[in-house]
């Protein structure tokens, strides 16, 4: 692991350990982790969504469509 050192506020070290010692993180360093990891998911989750809408209209979903996801949920429990 590598290490960053980071400046801030004082009001910003104080609400990182408030948040630390009441959300049960055992250091600051945990704590930004988390939001680093939250932060990834979020853009990973944009990303997702702009290329859905950039993918255009897609087609109606029928019966045909549920029927053929059950059969598929069945063929992989049956393994």
């Amino acid at each position: 692991m590598t290490t960053m050192n980071i400046s801030l506020p004082e009001t910003l070290k104080e609400f990182v350990d408030e948040q630390v010692s009441q959300r049960g993180y055992g250091t600051s360093s945990e704590y930004i982790r988390e939001l680093i990891r939250k932060d990834q998911d979020r853009a990973h989750l944009r990303g997702l969504l702009l290329e859905g809408a950039a993918s255009g209209v897609g087609k109606p979903i029928g019966p045909d469509y549920f029927n053929g996801l059950r059969r598929c949920i069945g063929n992989r429990r049956k393994k």
